[in-house]
């Protein structure tokens, strides 16, 4: 809306009725139909003025008097103020002088000193007291003068004349001694006025008897008609007059009857031609109807109203009469009109229609509050039309045959009209992309039309009170749609969907954001939007972490080995991938702020729930890793054996996974899971953390038990080790003892011993089987594995020597001693504390050797040992211990190197 106008000069600054004044101030309107009103000294003066920039307008003053304001009235901003005044005034005008207004012809007047003038024309009076005025160029203020005179005036022919007045208008400058003189000269001119009648009668004695003989000859003529005709003779004239008009009618009767009816006729012809237009409005105004020429209508109606308004025939009121019911059924035309969906210029159109036509009420309130309603039907009969029809598809797709409302069934041909386009998205998706094309469609239109309401542009009386009922009116509409899309937007629809609606309703968003809505208005779309962004975030967690878990079908079980000599599968770099891949599309989408957003995961629930989705991310890619690791679980056999006894039963071959295709057996799938999940917890898991600060989403070391097991691979990488070292040490550790008392060999015979016992063999064997195979996958697992193996080897040799209870002979002595020692240094790569205790426990239960020579025999054995088994041993030694070739074994109970 423009500013108010306002007046800031005007020339002349007074002047009569008529006078041509060239306004100038700021803001005068931005065009000629913009100047809708003109007051000077509040008269109207709108007529006559001419507009001709925004900061001029010229126009004529009208029959105003005194001192007034100059207002100017415009469309755009309203009514003006002025800050200059102009007078108006009344002259004294004689009937030869030049006027804009008509003067009546002017008495005879006569002046004070008792002389009357010659002539009426003559009002051009010498000054007098016969002063001269021509030194008096300057005048009195005039605002001075009302305000000590008032309504009087200077003038000597005004009936209000005050000669203080005069005397401040004409004489204001004439000194004292100058105005003594001028009274001198007035008081000699009265005089001599008064003793010049007598001798004005002496000098025109001959015409003042002539005009007596003149008056006595009018007497003598009206006494002698008094005596002739009486004193009202005009009775008689007007009685013969009368007579003779009746005998005159009495002639003519039938001549001036048909005289009066063809008159009667063409009279009534005349009055259908001239009137032709009155006659023909009623059928003009259906026709056009008919047409929509709704302009015409109302034109020919203002000019009906205006030339037949206050007619008495009572022809022309019966023809109003038809009108006036023909132009109310054009009022209730465009009230349905009005109700009916159309465009914001349709709508104005039809409200300036209502407007000329003097329709009752307030059609732009009323076509406000029928376009507010409509957008809120349209919001409820979109929704309800998707959602029944999304019953519909689900009735059909569970073999249910549907009725429609005329209780008539669906047909399958009918059901595939109301299906989804071409890119088949769920009837909801659809559903909110309707809703916001109706919003984005009709929220700007009813807004607009409200704000030319207010604005006046719709030419109505503007109630101000009004502009809370039609805020509540707005918010409510909004509020309707939120509520519609809030229900359709369905938490269990797909992220793409999710990401699908939240393009649209921020498209639709961003569109009402340029129409300047309330603050409030706007929140309630801020607010939608910022819990959909949210719900699609959550989303895009929920569904990767579900296709995390399917990953276990892309497993091949093909190993490549890191720059860390870890044996992995491409599992881990694939979760890495679809992790990367939605926190990318989660910050170009949900996280990115758009016009009028707040950011996301600001506060701390939001962030507890984002903490949940990723938590849910690593623990679906551990449920994964559970599945693969374990999915050997079931695979039994009815003639299953031990695949790590070399004595008690042959080599097995690998357990075959799948009986159409070759795979790695159960032990191997536990090895590669371990190795996924150390990799996953070493490399992958930083990575995902650095790569989510990077992108801006909070840290997750702010998460409640983020370092306790927060992604659960810890726990399935203890269940996996377990679950490995129960498949591979049980059984090993099971052969212990029965390959140690094979051949029932007894600790107390006094055989001479030439080498270690078998089941030190095949435990060494059996260790570097394992050995093999966690170094083909992983080597750095083998301290991992064999130290816990070793441990519970250790146990197992340390409670089986300690049962022997001291009965050794002298070679069972040194069988055992050479055993014990030939293990422990053998297996202490990979010997924990709790192992060597349990070596040392196992020694200390064997006796010392009952001789140095036994001591002898012990180390030489041990060096034969280790020369026989040069090749066994190497397999076991890290690159921390030295070469087998250089093993040395003391007398103290104890191998050096």
């Amino acid at each position: 809306m423009a500013p108010p106008p306002v007046v800031t000069g005007i020339s002349p600054k007074e002047g009569p009725p008529g006078t041509r004044i060239t306004i100038r101030g700021e803001f005068l309107g931005t065009r000629a139909q913009d100047l809708i009103g003109l007051k000077i000294c509040e008269c109207e003066c709108l007529l006559s003025a001419e507009w001709k920039s925004q900061n001029k307008i010229i126009a004529r003053s009208g029959p105003c008097k005194g001192r007034g304001d100059i207002i100017v009235t415009t469309q755009s901003g309203g009514q003006g103020t002025s800050t200059v005044q102009f007078r108006g005034y009344h002259e004294t005008i004689g009937p030869m002088k030049e006027s804009a207004v008509w003067v009546e012809e002017a008495p005879v007047l006569s002046f004070v000193w008792g002389r009357r003038a010659l002539s009426p024309t003559n009002y051009q009076q010498e000054d007098p007291l016969g002063l001269s005025v021509e030194g008096n160029e300057k005048k009195f203020p005039e605002d001075e003068l009302i305000e000590h005179f008032g309504e009087a005036s200077g003038e000597l022919t005004s009936d209000k004349f005050h000669p203080g007045m005069f005397l401040l208008q004409h004489h204001h400058a004439t000194t004292f001694d100058d105005l003594k003189a001028g009274l001198s000269y007035l008081q000699r001119k009265v005089n001599s006025q008064k003793e010049g009648q007598l001798s004005f009668l002496k000098a025109n004695v001959g015409s003042v008897m002539e005009q007596l003989e003149t008056i006595m000859l009018l007497k003598e003529q009206f006494e002698a008609d008094l005596k002739n005709y009486g004193e009202n003779p005009m009775e008689k004239l007007e009685a013969a007059i009368k007579q003779s008009m009746l005998e005159a009618n009495k002639l003519f009767d039938d001549v001036l009857a048909r005289r009066d009816r063809a008159d009667a006729t063409r009279n009534a012809l005349s009055v259908m031609q001239r009137y032709k237009f009155l006659f023909c409005m009623p059928v003009n105004i259906e026709k056009n109807m008919k047409n929509g020429n709704y302009d015409l209508v109302i034109n020919d109606y203002a000019r009906v109203k205006n030339l037949f308004k206050n007619t008495d025939v009572d022809i022309f009121k019966k023809v109003l009469r038809e009108i006036e019911y023909r132009i109310e059924t054009l009022r209730e035309v465009l009230r349905k009109k009005l109700e009916e969906p159309c465009s914001l210029e349709e709508q104005k159109k039809i409200i300036r229609h209502l407007i000329n036509l003097e329709a009752e009420g307030d059609p732009a309130w009323d076509a406000i509050v029928s376009h507010a309603n409509h957008l809120e039907k349209s919001i409820k009969a979109s929704t309800n039309e998707y959602l029944d029809n999304e019953n519909r598809d689900d009735n059909y797709r569970g073999g249910t045959v549907i009725k429609s409302n005329a209780s008539t069934p669906m047909s399958i041909k009918q059901f595939k009209l109301t299906r989804a386009d071409e890119n088949n998205a769920p009837f909801r998706v659809q559903c909110i992309e309707e809703l916001c094309e109706i919003v984005m469609e009709q929220l700007p239109d009813l807004w607009r039309l409200g704000q030319s309401y207010f604005t006046g542009q719709l030419h109505v009386a503007v109630d101000t009170e009004k502009q809370g009922p039609f805020k509540s009116l707005v918010l409510s509409s909004i509020q309707h749609a939120v509520d519609a899309m809030n229900a359709t937007c369905d938490s269990e629809l797909d992220a793409s969907w999710l990401l699908q609606n939240l393009k649209c309703i921020r498209h639709m968003y961003a569109s009402l954001i340029h129409l300047d809505l309330p603050s409030d208005a706007l929140d309630l779309f801020e607010n939608f939007i910022f819990d959909l962004r949210l719900q699609c975030l959550l989303g895009l967690f929920k569904e990767t972490a579900d296709n995390v878990i399917m990953l276990n079908r892309k497993e091949t079980w093909n190993i490549e080995y890191t720059d860390d000599e870890e044996g992995i599968t491409l599992l881990p770099s694939m979760f890495e991938d679809m992790v990367e891949d939605v926190v990318k599309l989660g910050r170009e989408t949900a996280m990115t702020c758009g016009p009028r957003e707040s950011p996301l995961l600001a506060d701390f629930n939001q962030q507890s729930m984002y903490h949940e989705a990723v938590k849910s991310l690593f623990s679906s890619f551990a449920r994964c890793l559970q599945q693969l690791a374990f999915s050997g679980s079931e695979d039994t056999f009815d003639d299953e054996v031990t695949t790590v006894s070399q004595l008690t039963g042959s080599p097995a071959a690998y357990r075959i996974r799948d009986s159409k295709m070759h795979g790695p057996t159960w032990e191997q799938c536990l090895l590669i899971s371990l190795s996924n999940i150390r990799y996953t917890l070493k490399v992958v898991l930083p990575r995902i953390e650095e790569n989510l600060k990077t992108h801006g989403y909070p840290d997750l070391s702010s998460a409640i038990g983020y370092k306790s097991d927060w992604t659960q691979l810890e726990t399935l990488d203890n269940a996996v080790l377990e679950a490995y070292l129960e498949r591979r040490c049980d059984p090993l550790v099971g052969t212990i003892e029965p390959n140690m008392y094979v051949g029932n060999l007894d600790w107390t015979i006094d055989l001479l011993p030439t080498h270690v016992k078998p089941y030190a063999q095949e435990i060494l064997d059996n260790l570097i089987t394992v050995h093999a195979e966690v170094r083909r996958i992983s080597p750095r697992l083998l301290q991992r594995v064999l130290s816990h193996m070793i441990e519970t080897i250790s146990e197992e040799l340390a409670r089986l020597i300690t049962c022997v209870n001291g009965r050794f002979s002298s070679a069972g002595i040194i069988q055992a001693r050479t055993d014990i020692f030939f293990l422990k240094k053998a297996l202490n790569s990979y010997c924990t504390p709790k192992a060597r205790n349990f070596f040392e426990e196992a020694s200390k239960a064997i006796p010392q050797p009952a001789s140095q020579g036994d001591a002898e025999r012990i180390e030489i054995l041990l060096t034969k040992v280790n020369s026989r088994m040069r090749l066994q041993l190497s397999c076991l030694i890290t690159d921390a211990d030295s070469n087998v070739d250089n093993v040395e074994y003391g007398s103290d109970d104890s191998m050096t190197v």
